[in-house]
């Protein structure tokens, strides 16, 4: 393959590392949009509702459970939510074990603790990361950046008809070296997708596909991001490495809201303080101060005050100021890390109310968050992407 990069000799410490990204027809992924969906629906009848959902998904069946309260006694038939979620994702093959028109859905949430309903600080303790780098457009490492982008480009074929023949669950993994902080060459690209029954021919053509018209593609769009630096030449691209794989999605593989949280944020690049994000509305600060923090990162490194930025926020719950901030440029930073951190608290409000409205988090933007990544994303609706300028 055409390199627009030439490899060159790594005088530093050289490693491989790998990310993964998951489809939205993955069985946890299909919790993350029922959650979020069921947040969003909440959200459309009361910008102040307090949503904790969280969901299930197995053979012809979904179990949502979970708590509510809202200022206007809502009533919400879930139901066609969350039967809208499946068929738009693609689960619309009868006597497949999960499909849009047979699965049973029980209703399990119920009303929020009274002591959290009105209480303006952090709904529980806790410890979120937000990070951003140079390494692509995106302010976005590599491996995860480009296993989101295969996932999207595959679904993209799945539904256009493009790729005959697959079905919605998939996976994909991405090997990239380094050299110390900056990636250098591509080595490894996995895709396995779930697909219709194929006989060996029918099987070849389609990996012949996914490798022509989805990794290729995808991995030539990263490497002329102007902010590439890494080197393609000739990779390793494996389809389906264990052979066809015609039984997926729930009813092969038990879901769960909140397992892909790695795969939501910065694919292992960056730390993780451990909170999943679907499901909650922001009052919970796994996911509103996890936003905030990728949001000053990305806007240290877009003011060029660093090559790439880590914050740490904490919080204890009923509190509405964190009790902790802290900013790493890994030696990439043009003033020291002491002065980011003053002016990070200068330039941002930090509290749960102000993080809050300066985000504009109570609207119902949520379901787009669960699928392919909730950073590095260019949708009008993800405001922690934007940025603030900073000198």
């Amino acid at each position: 393959m055409t390199a627009l990069h030439a490899p060159v000799p790594c005088d530093k410490n050289e490693y491989v590392f790998t990310s993964e990204s998951v489809s939205e027809g993955h069985p946890d992924k299909v919790c993350d949009q029922i959650s979020d969906a069921i947040l969003d629906a909440y959200l459309q009848e009361d910008p102040y509702a307090r949503v904790a959902c969280e969901t299930l998904a197995t053979t012809y069946r979904v179990v949502l459970s979970g708590e509510v309260s809202t200022t206007k006694n809502i009533e919400l038939d879930v139901e066609p939510i969350v039967r809208k979620v499946i068929s738009d994702i693609g689960y619309v093959v009868p006597n497949q074990g999960f499909d849009a028109q047979s699965c049973k859905i029980e209703n399990l949430l119920h009303a929020q603790s009274v002591e959290l309903q009105t209480n303006e600080g952090a709904g529980d303790q806790g410890l979120m990361f937000g990070y951003a780098c140079n390494q692509t457009k995106y302010s976005m490492p590599v491996p995860i950046a480009m296993s989101h982008l295969l996932m999207q480009n595959l679904a993209k074929a799945r539904k256009d008809g493009t790729i005959p023949g697959l079905l919605p669950d998939a996976k994909s993994q991405v090997s990239m070296r380094y050299c110390g902080r900056r990636p250098s060459a591509l080595e490894t690209v996995v895709i396995s997708t779930h697909h219709f029954p194929k006989n060996e021919a029918e099987f070849a053509q389609m990996k012949d596909l996914i490798e022509n018209l989805v990794i290729k593609p995808t991995v030539e769009e990263l490497e002329s991001d102007s902010c590439s630096s890494f080197h393609a030449g000739d990779y390793e691209i494996k389809i389906n490495p264990r052979g066809m794989w015609e039984h997926g999605g729930p009813a092969a593989d038990t879901g769960l809201t909140g397992r892909k949280i790695i795969v939501d944020t910065y694919g292992g690049w960056a730390q993780h303080g451990g909170g999943a994000f679907s499901g909650k509305d922001a009052t919970k600060v796994d996911r509103s101060a996890t936003y905030m923090a990728r949001h000053i990162a990305k806007s240290v490194v877009e003011s060029s005050l660093a090559d790439e930025c880590l914050v740490q926020l904490s919080f204890v719950i009923g509190e509405s100021e964190p009790v902790s901030l802290m900013a790493e440029t890994f030696g990439s930073g043009r003033i020291s890390d002491q002065e980011l951190e003053k002016l990070i608290r200068s330039s941002f409000p930090l509290t749960v109310k102000g993080i809050i409205d300066y985000l504009d988090l109570r609207r119902p933007i949520f379901l787009p968050t669960a699928s392919y990544g909730h950073f590095g994303r260019e949708e009008a609706n993800f405001s922690w992407e934007r940025t603030k300028p900073l000198k």
